[in-house]
């Protein structure tokens, strides 16, 4: 994320909208972004629907809360997924300089 807020006027000028996708409730989100100084938008999915849609739901037990795994996806205006990184370990995520190279690379 913080990578994602460095490097934010790379992804604009290339007419790119970065949004960040969480379980957390809005107030939550809205807390961690003022703390860490991240200015691009943050969604809530509380109920986990976007993350079942996309099929991220995080294997986890019976009565534990919804979680995602770590992925980065790359959508054009129609909505159609053009690039997708999905990771099983939550501290290896895609460098902004790789989905700026995936960026580039999309006729």
């Amino acid at each position: 994320m913080r990578g994602i807020e460095q490097h934010l006027n790379d992804f604009t000028a290339r007419g790119i909208r970065p949004v960040a996708i969480s379980v957390d409730p809005p107030e939550v989100s809205r807390n961690h972004c003022q703390k860490q100084g991240f200015t691009f938008t943050f969604l809530s999915d509380a109920q986990g629907e976007v993350i079942r849609q996309y099929d991220l739901l995080h294997p986890q037990g019976p009565g534990e809360p919804v979680i995602a795994r770590p992925a980065e996806f790359l959508l054009d205006s129609s909505g159609t997924v053009r690039w997708v990184n999905l990771t099983e370990n939550y501290w290896v995520r895609a460098t902004p300089q790789q989905m700026l190279q995936a960026i580039n690379s999309i006729p």
